[in-house]
């Protein structure tokens, strides 16, 4: 007789092939399921004593409504306007001036080229015994023999071609020297008919705009064809009554956000009533590039102090109409205002205040230096970190 482990992995060996392992195996887990079904892995949960029923009861309809209209939520009114205002930019028009290092610099790159490239071929640009040939041939004798125009006299295939750096103090890296140059090698030295010219027949080239404009020379800081190399900000003038006196203030235009506006919008809008529909402008985005907060005018504040304040508070506007109009003014609230400035860019036009709606009464276009001595600390302040590096 075979016992009842034998028999079982007889009959597993006669049904099925398996092995002996596998034969092994699943007696195993036959004879230890039982016990497996029976345990439990899992934590019972605990009974929850429900909470015996409220005493109260709710309240009805009825009393709801008594109670919302005898003690009602009183509306507060915000302590600031929101305001948005533009920065009216008019990018640099010109490179900016080159530094000594940096004309050093360049002309040792332009001697470098003469010495590593190949040497010009006349012939292929040039026709024989042309009148072009010939005025090559003069020109490129005034030079020394170097086929470049404005490094000066440097032969880059000679024995000293190693020294192709100029010394302390020497002009011929400077932007004039080089401009002179140029000029006088566009001067033809050969007529049509191959004759020699001489220098009072030369016809003189005609000479490129100075970097520095009439505009610079008369400090006219109202064009916008000055500073060619800066960038110039539009900055717009109110006149406001200061300790019983008039005084001028400078500020950016302003406005306040309408309920159905957003910030760029109002930034449009706030541009064409201050500055008239003459221009060409592009408003940079819709995010605010600087933000500015004015607070309201405390009692027994100085007026010098307040003179930023007078500039952009409405409220002080509004009491200014009521009083011109003979309306008592106290019942016009008091608050700060929030100033969030977008950038703007200027391609074509001019400014104009004429008709405005926010009482300016001059303009003017100022790099950044300029509009550190014009404008209130506490505005400078708040919008220098947008500026441009120039």
């Amino acid at each position: 007789m075979l016992s009842a482990p034998s028999r079982g992995a007889a009959l597993l060996r006669s049904s099925q092939r398996v092995c002996l392992q596998c034969a092994r195996t699943s007696t195993t887990i036959t004879r230890a399921a039982p016990l497996a079904a029976g345990r439990r892995y899992f934590a019972s949960a605990e009974a929850v004593a429900t909470p015996p029923p409220s005493s109260q009861t709710p309240p009805t309809q009825q009393q709801t409504r008594t109670k919302t209209a005898t003690s009602p939520q009183q509306s507060q009114s915000p302590a600031y306007r929101i305001k948005s205002g533009i920065i009216l930019t008019r990018p640099p028009l010109l490179t900016r001036e080159q530094t000594p290092f940096e004309s050093a610099f360049y002309l040792y790159q332009k001697r470098l080229n003469e010495r590593l490239t190949a040497p010009f071929r006349k012939d292929f640009y040039f026709k024989k015994d042309t009148a072009s040939d010939l005025d090559w041939k003069i020109k490129l004798k005034e030079r020394h023999g170097v086929p470049a125009k404005d490094i000066g006299r440097y032969n880059p295939r000679g024995r000293m071609a190693w020294n192709d750096e100029v010394l302390t103090g020497s002009t011929t890296s400077s932007p004039e020297n080089v401009l002179e140059a140029l000029l006088a090698d566009a001067e033809a030295r050969v007529s049509e008919d191959g004759e020699i010219m001489a220098p009072e027949e030369r016809v003189p080239v005609e000479r490129p705009v100075p970097r520095k404009t009439e505009a610079d020379e008369k400090n006219d800081v109202r064009r916008l064809d000055r500073a060619l190399d800066r960038t110039l900000y539009l900055v717009v003038k109110r006149e406001v009554e200061v300790g019983g006196k008039k005084e001028a203030i400078w500020g950016f235009p302003t406005g306040l956000v309408h309920t159905e506006e957003g910030l760029h919008e109002t930034t449009a809008r706030v541009l064409a009533e201050a500055a008239g529909v003459n221009m060409n402008t592009w408003i940079v985005g819709r995010v605010p590039v600087a933000h500015q907060i004015v607070q309201p005018i405390e009692k027994g504040e100085k007026p010098e102090e307040s003179k930023e304040k007078l500039f952009y508070l409405e409220y002080l506007k509004e009491q200014a109409d009521l009083k011109a109009r003979g309306v008592k003014s106290e019942q016009v609230e008091e608050r700060g205002e929030k100033i969030f400035y977008l950038k703007g860019r200027i391609m074509a036009g001019q400014a104009d205040l004429k008709g405005n709606k926010h009482g300016y009464t001059d303009f003017q276009w100022l790099t950044q230096e300029e509009l550190k001595e014009v404008l209130p600390e506490k505005t400078f302040k708040s919008v220098r970190n947008m500026f441009d590096l120039r």
